[in-house]
């Protein structure tokens, strides 16, 4: 299967590798104030393209990266979902960031469920992170449904550098007794 025809489907929700087409939406998000407060702060147009590209080329390089996330009942795209670990990260992640105008409708776990269940069956981890900056209350909330406890405090490589982060996390076994007793 190439990356292109790739996809996870949720109840309200399609993740896909991104495409060219996803730009405009990246960029309005990545130039979000609030959206982006806890993950880096705003970008101007240039480096969202770049950030975008980026991630396409993780999917390239590694075989994974996080996916667009689409809306399906409108087609839009709403967010990006998925495993992330570049050089120097703590660990295997599985982040979430959700575009303002879509917050507080259970995106960011759900399409998180799905890429969690895709890592370890289809990449074979062991474990997977997040790393949750100590302010955000909501990402930490995200976290702990999706059975994640906070593991230790580490620091994000470079640009982060020198900026703490909470790491979250659970095992493959812990998440699939987690889920084999979900309702």
């Amino acid at each position: 299967m190439s990356f292109s025809e790739l996809q996870l489907e949720t109840p309200r929700l399609l993740l896909r590798v991104p495409t060219r087409a996803d730009y405009e939406p990246w960029a309005a998000f990545v130039a979000d104030e609030e959206a982006m407060r806890y993950i880096g702060g705003t970008q101007a147009r240039s480096p969202a393209w770049r950030s975008l590209a980026a991630m396409v080329g993780s999917w390239h390089l590694q075989g994974f990266a996080m996916f667009s996330v689409i809306e399906k009942a409108t087609g839009r795209w709403v967010g990006r979902v998925g495993p992330w670990q570049p050089e120097g990260w703590p660990g295997t992640e599985v982040g979430w960031s959700i575009a303002r105008e879509a917050w507080g409708r259970g995106y960011a776990p759900e399409a998180a469920t799905a890429s969690i269940d895709w890592a370890f069956e289809q990449l074979g981890w062991d474990e997977v992170i997040h790393t949750i900056d100590p302010a955000n209350a909501n990402s930490r909330a995200v976290a702990s449904k999706l059975g994640s406890a906070f593991l230790r405090m580490d620091e994000l490589p470079e640009p982060h550098h020198g900026k703490p982060v909470e790491v979250w996390g659970q095992t493959r076994a812990q998440w699939r007794s987690r889920r084999a007793t979900a309702p």
